[in-house]
């Protein structure tokens, strides 16, 4: 059995945490990985045209930017200069997207953000979102840029997404374009969701879906539960069922393995990344067809 990786693989930067740009793209590169997912913090600390060009440098496909999102504000100072970050995040995903190898898609990661300090409204909450997408799907749209909501497990609600399921994050899209305004489906945050399946087809059906991550959930969870992800196929998500859910309703780009997991994170890049390889390959791979019918850039 070949011991390249998947062809689809792409390694989210926040499954490295620690590495510098430069070196996360080196250390995937290195490992035979054909495509990353990008972080805006780590794109900052360069510089937008930097980053760019260390990108078409390392001959990697770009599969999204991590991420646009957190207006849910009152209109007011706040709410404007959150607006004005999206802008910005639009702009880096188009930039990027350009420098990437042949592949690359303009994806946006929008993530809605929680409550309002001191609210309890979570539908008001809700409706802020749907706001703030009709003033930015037009901007997105001029910079060909896909717009891609991500629900978030509902024990995040309220401090980073009301947005929890894939039924919301679809009800929230469908006024708009989806070659403009997507979803991500993200096992480690969907999962659970009985009506997932459903909710998958209907992405589908409306050609919603514009990212696919995976990684694990395992118990018990940490502290602080935003680092409980894990290794594909070293917790309890059924990727098999997922992964032919998703490749069934059309989805053919990259998979990131993105993961947010303090042992991870101290562990060297080029290990966290073998390992990542190797659970993908277990875990993942097996239900997907290859990006390029075996070939490789």
């Amino acid at each position: 059995m070949s011991t390249a990786p998947h062809d689809r693989l792409s390694i989210n930067q926040a499954t490295i945490k620690y590495a510098p740009l430069a070196e996360a793209l080196a250390v995937t590169a290195d490992a035979g990985i054909g495509s990353i997912g990008l972080w805006r913090d780590s794109v900052q600390a360069v510089s937008l045209p930097e980053a760019a060009r260390l990108l078409t440098r390392s001959g990697l496909r770009f599969s999204s930017l991590c991420r646009g999102g957190f207006f849910t504000v009152p209109e007011g100072p706040a709410r404007r200069s959150a607006m004005e970050d999206n802008r910005r995040a639009i702009e880096e995903t188009a930039r990027l997207a350009d420098a990437g190898a042949p592949g690359s898609v303009a994806v946006l990661v929008m993530v809605a953000g929680g409550l309002p300090q001191g609210s309890r409204d979570i539908a008001g909450a809700r409706s802020m979102v749907e706001d703030a997408l009709a003033e930015l799907a037009p901007v997105a749209a001029a910079a060909g840029v896909r717009l891609a909501l991500e629900p978030l497990h509902p024990m995040y609600a309220a401090d980073r997404a009301v947005i929890s399921t894939l039924g919301q994050a679809l009800d929230l899209a469908a006024p708009f374009d989806p070659a403009v305004v997507g979803v991500v489906v993200d096992t480690f945050h969907v999962w659970w969701d009985p009506d997932l399946d459903a909710q998958i087809a209907r992405a589908g059906r409306e050609d919603r879906i514009a990212s696919y991550q995976v990684c694990d959930w395992r118990t018990p969870l940490e502290a602080d539960v935003l680092l409980s992800r894990h290794y594909p196929g070293a917790g309890v998500i059924d990727f098999a069922s997922i992964t032919t859910e998703v490749e069934r309703a059309g989805y053919s780009g990259d998979v990131e393995v993105e993961i947010f997991n303090q042992e991870i994170w101290d562990t060297a890049p080029a290990t966290a990344v073998a390992r990542t390889i190797d659970g993908f390959r277990s875990a993942v791979a097996p239900q997907l067809a290859a990006r390029y019918a075996g070939a490789r850039r």
